[in-house]
């Protein structure tokens, strides 16, 4: 009796062993699921995809009214203004320059594969606290300690970053004036828990001066 017993208990750990093996996935594997969970995305959204050439020739603004968004091809970030960023009097505001910048940010994130919210401050009393730092077209720049995305670690997002090349952030308590984009971000440019399990992320975001 202990010796069937014993038996059935091994052959029901082997099958575990193979069946834990069978669901393991690769990383080339995880990369092409989150590469079509991406066009399902867009499919989905109807999002007009357009190169940098054509985002350049229209001074780097995409069209909401026809749902575009600009593909970087470098970093495989999608990205759509919705607003560069406007002054009271209707005026944008200026690019950030060299050097070291704080910024607030008010964000929802996605995943794009489950459709879940997996963060926000959209709601929150106090928006997430960026440190950068421009370098010609180059961002580095961490979180302060208080921000909910420091929930991931300190690290900025490179995705996140992306837009700050072609917005024109302002102080602003106008929601029509505020720089706001959607991004589209891969793995490879998101938040730790997504370069870990290899999935991609929708959000929204705005930035202002600190």
């Amino acid at each position: 009796m202990k010796k069937n017993f014993l038996i059935a208990f091994v052959l029901m750990g082997i099958g575990l062993f193979f069946h834990s093996c069978d669901d393991s996935k690769t990383y080339a594997e995880m990369k092409e699921e989150e590469k079509d969970a991406i066009n399902n995305f867009i499919n989905e959204e109807k999002i007009q995809v357009i190169s940098e050439q054509v985002f350049k020739a229209q001074n780097e603004t995409t069209d909401t009214a026809k749902n575009e968004f600009v593909l970087f091809d470098e970093s495989g970030v999608y990205m759509q203004i919705i607003q560069k960023g406007r002054k009271a009097n209707g005026e944008p505001g200026e690019k950030l320059e060299d050097g070291r910048h704080t910024l607030l940010a008010r964000y929802l994130e996605v995943s794009i594969k489950s459709g879940d919210t997996l963060t926000a401050n959209i709601n929150a009393r106090i928006p997430d606290e960026i440190v950068c730092t421009k370098s010609e077209d180059s961002f580095s720049a961490t979180f302060t300690s208080n921000s909910t995305m420091s929930y991931y670690g300190n690290s900025v997002p490179s995705g996140w970053l992306v837009p700050l090349n072609y917005l024109t952030p302002v102080r602003t308590y106008s929601a029509d004036d505020i720089a706001r984009v959607r991004l589209i971000v891969p793995h490879s440019q998101g938040q730790m828990d997504a370069i870990n399990y290899v999935y991609p992320c929708y959000y929204e975001i705005t930035y202002q001066p600190f």
